[in-house]
């Protein structure tokens, strides 16, 4: 049995769709608002074209319903998170106290390896707010005595990924300009969702990577730039780029989040941003022997046909996941 928490989230519902349809027996936890939500509105499950799931009605902050679904486990997949929606304290508490919960609960379980993702850059020394998180979450899972599998992944894409089509979301909101924090020389290394799926897949079976943390990346570095270029020229939302500094962006993002529901950029968007965050490039093949897709090959399979302009209306006003996994 392989348990996965944030089974509904971008990277949750693509993975437990693989795993079903290899035929593993898998097991998801989904919060109690959540299973309501998808009750409710008679919406089927975001894998259920690939078959059924075993659906855990429980939270990674709730220790009872958490050491229940892992009951026979040999394998968890933690993936819940919230770097792309969450604030400072929600960041924390989701990364901190849910990873420590997960812990808790696969020792008790007798669990025989918990899987992570993390991101580059991570280090529980590191002044960004993300990578400090996420390298804490990373020692609590080090120092856990379950055997485990950390990978440090740049930025994913793919079609409803949080980065990059929220990027082109902001093309839309400005018809003439795009302010871009500093001079966009930072160095950034995106993963397609397949590719990344595809890796966590084959970890299962790879023993050389069990008490292993692996930095893994997509086939090409890009700069901030050039990835905006990129976007632009897919998406045909052609935008005079402004550089300003950082802090002002900022500010105007917190202004923004303070305003609407959501925004198609938090925080933690700077924090990824003010360094390079790179792997070796033969990482991913070299850990998982899986070949990466080129980045604006794998865009022009869907962005072209995309209206961001609406998705963006939309979006601002969606209310947040908030912190019940």
């Amino acid at each position: 049995m392989i348990v996965v928490t944030g089974a509904t989230g971008f990277i949750g519902r693509h993975l437990v769709t693989q795993l079903i349809e290899s035929g593993n027996p898998v097991r998801v936890l989904v919060p109690p608002g959540v299973i309501n939500y998808y009750t409710r509105r008679n919406r089927r499950w975001p894998w259920a074209e690939a078959g059924e799931a075993e659906i855990f009605r429980g939270s990674i902050f709730h220790g009872e319903s958490l050491f229940q679904s892992m009951q026979g486990a040999h394998t968890v997949f933690h993936l819940a998170g919230a770097q792309w929606w969450g604030n400072r304290r929600e960041l924390e508490h989701v990364e901190l106290v849910g990873t420590r919960q997960v812990i808790t609960a696969a020792r008790s379980a007798r669990v025989g390896r918990i899987i992570s993702l993390s991101h580059l850059g991570a280090e529980p020394s590191s002044a960004y707010n993300l990578l400090r998180v996420k390298g804490q979450a990373e020692e609590l899972i080090r120092a856990s005595g379950v055997a485990y599998t950390i990978f440090r992944c740049g930025v994913v894409f793919g079609p409803d990924d949080s980065f990059v089509n929220n990027l082109a979301m902001m093309l839309r909101a400005n018809p003439v300009f795009f302010f871009q924090p500093g001079a966009g020389e930072n160095l950034l290394h995106p993963i397609f969702i397949g590719d990344l799926i595809q890796a966590l897949f084959n970890s299962l079976e790879a023993i050389s990577l069990v008490d292993e943390t692996a930095d893994i990346g997509g086939g090409e570095y890009l700069s901030f730039h050039e990835l905006i270029r990129t976007v632009m020229r897919v998406s045909g939302a052609r935008r005079a780029i402004i550089p300003l500094p950082p802090y002002m962006v900022r500010w105007t993002v917190g202004l923004a989040n303070t305003i609407f529901p959501r925004w198609p950029v938090t925080r933690q968007w700077f924090d990824i941003l003010a360094g390079n965050r790179t792997a070796q490039l033969g990482n991913l093949y070299h850990y998982t022997g899986v070949r990466p897709v080129r980045f604006e090959d794998t865009l022009l399979t869907y962005m072209p046909r995309r209206r961001y302009g609406l998705e963006f209306s939309r979006y601002i006003f969606r209310r947040r996941p908030g912190t019940r996994f």
